[in-house]
């Protein structure tokens, strides 16, 4: 009888390790390779809902460039010069999207005296990288293009980073961890956390409501990614960042919710303002406000005298 248990026991413990096993490779999987949006249809919908200005962007003086990451491959980072300024912002996209969904920011900072650069994350557009790290690594590779922007712009030049939703996590992560050396940074809808943000979504999409499920996912990632996903912590990072930040979220998200940015809000010490929008869903603040968009960014500019002379 009691060999009998055992075996039983030792069955189920087998069905269940190996179940966890499988469930903790197909949950990594799909956050390392989350599925991205084709570049020809990210194009075509910024031309669509004329965010992309084509006759614009074939003329205007503008480099191609490979910044080599510290992770070991290639970025791809274009430079938008239509200003004879050496001021710049450089524009971090959100998760799925590319570059070209950052050119409409950098239609917003020419208006306000800066040229741009906009670049891919690495696993998008034409950047190399095999996984996708929600600002882990892309931190790092955002680290190498401000040493490019900055060792092209000279030392009198007024740097800013724009990040959205992945982009701005990637901002805030790499200003509190890495360095501060932007004079300034725009965050809009940055999560506050990872772990955070994949068990609220976890429980959204899916009928799972324990945390054990994440628990098992990060175990999983440091085998397969070589990273924790404690590691992916804005609400950590923001702490230590000393340079003026705007932080922007649309009150309607409910991808990220808004509460997260209120959060890095309230954490970040030291110069800040905070703008909620009334209307737009997630990643959505400028497409659905632009206007106001622009003003809020003008007076945050303003406001700690980084807007450009004249």
């Amino acid at each position: 009888m009691k060999r009998r248990i055992l075996w039983i026991t030792s069955i189920l413990t087998s069905i269940m390790t190996a179940g966890a096993a499988v469930f903790g490779f197909m949950i990594t999987s799909r956050l390392m390779y989350l599925k991205k949006k084709d570049d020809a249809f990210i194009l075509n919908r910024e031309i669509t809902a004329n965010r992309f200005n084509e006759a614009w962007f074939n003329v205007v003086r503008k480099t191609e460039k490979w910044i080599a990451s510290p992770n070991g491959y290639p970025v791809k980072a274009i430079f938008l010069e239509p200003l004879d300024t050496n001021n710049y912002v450089i524009i971090c996209h959100g998760v799925t999207e590319s570059k070209i969904n950052s050119v409409k920011y950098a239609r917003l900072f020419e208006r306000l005296g800066f040229n741009s650069v906009v670049y891919d994350h690495r696993r998008h557009g034409d950047s190399g990288g095999k996984t996708t790290s929600f600002g882990h690594y892309e931190k790092m590779d955002l680290q190498a293009v401000v040493k490019a922007v900055n060792d092209h712009s000279g030392k009198d030049a007024i740097i800013g980073i724009h990040g959205e939703s992945m982009g701005a996590a990637t901002t805030i992560l790499y200003a509190g961890t890495l360095q501060d050396h932007a004079h300034f940074y725009i965050v809009d809808c940055a999560f506050s956390d990872f772990t955070d943000q994949l068990l609220y979504l976890m429980k959204k999409q899916t009928p799972l409501r324990s945390s054990l499920a994440i628990k098992l996912a990060d175990v999983f990632l440091r085998v397969r990614d070589g990273y924790s996903m404690k590691l992916v912590s804005p609400r950590e990072a923001v702490t230590r960042i000393n340079k003026p930040v705007l932080f922007i979220h649309s009150l309607l998200d409910d991808f990220i919710l808004p509460e997260m940015t209120k959060q890095l809000y309230e954490l970040k010490k030291g110069p800040k303002q905070l703008k909620l929008f009334e209307k737009g869903s997630h990643a959505q603040s400028f497409n659905q406000n632009s206007e106001e968009y622009e003003k809020t960014v003008a007076d945050f500019l303003n406001t700690y005298n980084l807007m450009p002379k004249a």
